[in-house]
Formats: C-alpha cells, sequence, structure tokens
C-alpha cells in the first residue's frame, strides 16, 4: 500500500485515480501509524512552502517523513512535494524543509512567465529505473512558481529548461522527486509511475 500524505495540500483525488488504474493501492492519510504501515510514500503538494511545512510539523508527521527515509522506504515527492525535501525554501521568507535532500528552492527566473504552467519536455542526466521507456524530450506537465535552484549534480535524473534548468526528476536512493504532475501528463505520467512502483519491495 501506498500512504499518500494528506495535509490539506490541495485536490490530490487525480493523483490516487491514476494510481488506481495502475492496479496500485494508496490511501490518503494524515495517520502516523498508517504512513509506517506502508510499502511506500508520496507527499503530494500544491500551495506555498511555509503553509506546506507548518501542516506537516502540526500533524507530526515531519518526523514521521524522516523515519519513513531512513528506512529505505521509498518515498516520491511531487511538485511543492519535491520542495519540501530540501534544506531551505526562499519562497516569501527562508523556510526550513524536510532536508532530505541538499540544496534549496528559488523562484523561477523573471526572464520568464511566472508561474511555469503547461507541458514542457525532459531532458535525462543520468540513468535511473525510472526513465525505462521514457524516451529524452517526453512531455510532462508543470504548474508552479518556485525550483530546486541549489542541489547535488548527482541527484539529477532529468531536467527541463524555463528561464534556466529546472530539476524536474531528482533521486538520492530511495529519495525521488517529481517537479511536474505524473497524474496530469498523461501516458509519460502514468509510466513514471508505474516505474515507481517497481521499485516498491
Amino acid at each position: 500500500m501506498i500512504a499518500i500524505i494528506d495535509y490539506g495540500a490541495g485536490n490530490i483525488k487525480s493523483l490516487q485515480f491514476a494510481l488506481t488504474r495502475q492496479n496500485l493501492d494508496s490511501q490518503l492519510t494524515a495517520d502516523p501509524e498508517t504512513i509506517r504501515k506502508s510499502d511506500a510514500v508520496i507527499l503530494p503538494g500544491v500551495g506555498a512552502f511555509k503553509d506546506a511545512m507548518d501542516s506537516l510539523n502540526s500533524l507530526g508527521l515531519t518526523t514521521v517523513i524522516k523515519e519513513a527515509a531512513k528506512t529505505g522506504k521509498p518515498i516520491l515527492g511531487i511538485c511543492l512535494g519535491m520542495q519540501l525535501f530540501y534544506d531551505t525554501s526562499e519562497e516569501d521568507g527562508r523556510w526550513q524543509g524536510l532536508g532530505l535532500l541538499e540544496g534549496k528552492v528559488g523562484r523561477i527566473s523573471n526572464t520568464v512567465k511566472v508561474p511555469h504552467m503547461g507541458w514542457n519536455t525532459l531532458r535525462q542526466h543520468a540513468p535511473s529505473p525510472l526513465l525505462e521507456d521514457i524516451t529524452d524530450n517526453t512531455y510532462v506537465y508543470f504548474v508552479h512558481s518556485y525550483a530546486v535552484k541549489d542541489y547535488q549534480e548527482e541527484t539529477l535524473i532529468s531536467s527541463t529548461e524555463y528561464g534556466g534548468i529546472v530539476p524536474a526528476i531528482v533521486q538520492k536512493d530511495n529519495i525521488i522527486g517529481m517537479q511536474f504532475h505524473p497524474e496530469k501528463s498523461g501516458s509519460a505520467g502514468l509510466k513514471l509511475l508505474q516505474n515507481f512502483r517497481r521499485m516498491i519491495s
């Protein structure tokens, strides 16, 4: 079972529906024990970084997520969920993230229209089981105003170009982030979710 962490971060029913289409059992939950007993965790996210961290902290989920990461359980962060994995964000201030990945989040360059909303292509940087049957320049769907700015180069699996390089998929062992929405990215997004499934023992 995949635990989708439900901390009030927007409508995540479409994500659960996409998982169901792939015959993946999932549960929307904010219950620490359910998360601990799950086979994998997805941290979705829509909205502001600080609000999301405040919600996770108030629900007592920050520690649970960090515990799950240490066990080697696959953890997928989507959109804001990916950004929450990093040390800090400069969204309307400077805020502490989960610190599962080294780096920081900053605003997309003003040389392009913000938010970045719509379809954009993936450029592959490193081999990963996540990219099985995903070709270079595959289109996926983005909606975000902030992006990861500083990161460990070896964690960059795929990027897109929007006012500079934007990390699109990152991975460090069992910690995986997707800046785009796989559940809104058609057949490519469903394939990425299938590939994530294969990482679950």
